[in-house]
């Protein structure tokens, strides 16, 4: 993940806390250097510790470590800045999990596509006994996406989040004028 950057210098170099006498020391100073160069990258990780925990600012291999601390959907062919998105939406999405509304939101945040998301079931009350219940009987879950949609990622994010007593159909409809972005 890290490594060697060129032009990055070790804040603190190993040769000024070495006693005096090493200062004139030509091999101290060459080893002090590489073991420098080798520890600049891990001072200025440190440093900046707070933007590897922002998904908008932290290294695209980063990126990867913090969907898995947060459960976030990850898939290699989502770009980098819709992963990013996933990432920072992830606590927000997991509330609602299972929902239309989740799978809805998480199929814009990774393809950027409005899906229209149909499922069978209701829920409403009545003051009235015997009133006919909202839905349908038949338990379902229709995903329609435009052709544009990667079909393969929309079919791996609906698997991943459906409820687990629907069945999922996905339809691919004509595109739409104007994707979500």
């Amino acid at each position: 993940m890290r490594g060697l950057v060129d032009g990055l210098h070790n804040p603190h170099p190993l040769l000024a806390i070495l006693p005096g006498i090493y200062g004139e020391d030509d091999l101290a100073a060459r080893l002090t250097t590489v073991f420098d160069d080798a520890l600049a990258p891990i001072v200025s990780t440190l440093d900046n510790f707070p933007a590897y925990l922002d998904p908008a600012l932290a290294p695209e291999d980063f990126v990867e470590v913090l969907g898995s601390w947060v459960a976030a959907f990850t898939d290699p062919r989502i770009p980098a800045d819709r992963q990013r998105l996933l990432v920072a939406a992830a606590v927000e999405l997991h509330r609602s999990r299972g929902a239309a509304a989740a799978l809805r939101e998480t199929l814009r945040l990774a393809c950027g596509i409005d899906a229209d998301v149909t499922e069978s079931g209701g829920t409403a009350w009545s003051a009235q006994a015997q009133s006919t219940p909202p839905g349908s009987d038949l338990p379902r879950l229709v995903v329609r996406v435009p052709a544009q949609a990667d079909e393969a990622v929309v079919r791996r994010i609906v698997e991943a989040l459906r409820p687990a007593n629907l069945p999922a159909r996905i339809e691919v409809v004509e595109a739409s004028d104007d994707p979500v972005q």
